[in-house]
């Protein structure tokens, strides 16, 4: 797929593209930290985190930190919790964004199999958790680029999940 425009407006692209990738890039350490001000630098006050049927979301950037300090998610990060995404495909329209990737949670294996790997040490390895579609919507305002919405389905191979790619993969079929 190649950009079409003036040099400038290129390099504007590169630059939101790099920027909304350092956004996301952002996001496993926050959760995986649950730390206040790095999950407020990511969201917009007024963000939405549907994580689908079954499972508690939030409605504001402060409910997304609770979301990450809770006595659950806290257990959770003890425990080893690690969050490992993709690269996402962003589509820019302006001062907003959309963004899909996926993201695998991974937690130790404490009954996995004691195995060596030449130069890294001994472990009982990892088991991935759960692993999801995500489709984020990010907003430029002020100079930075933040997230708005997500969306997280389970990849299961239900409907919903698919679909959601489906709509990303529409849009790149378009261009």
């Amino acid at each position: 797929m190649t950009e079409t425009g003036s040099l400038e407006e290129r390099l504007r692209v590169v630059e939101d593209r790099l920027a909304i990738y350092t956004v996301l890039a952002a996001h496993p350490m926050s959760a995986d930290l649950g730390e206040r001000a790095f999950v407020e630098s990511i969201y917009t006050p007024d963000f939405v985190f549907d994580r689908g049927a079954g499972l508690h979301g939030a409605g504001s950037r402060d409910e997304m930190v609770d979301l990450v300090e809770n006595d659950a998610h806290r257990a959770a990060i003890a425990g080893g919790l690690a969050h490992f995404a993709s690269l996402p495909l962003v589509e820019l329209d302006g001062d907003a964004a959309v963004a899909t990737s996926y993201l695998a949670f991974l937690t130790p294996d404490p009954q996995g199999d004691e195995r060596e790997l030449p130069n890294h040490g001994r472990s009982t390895g990892f088991r991935i958790h759960r692993v999801v579609a995500n489709r984020w919507t990010l907003v430029r305002e002020a100079g930075r680029w933040t997230v708005t919405s997500r969306t997280v389905l389970p990849m299961d191979g239900s409907g919903p999940a698919l679909e959601m790619l489906r709509r990303t993969a529409g849009y790149f079929a378009d261009r």
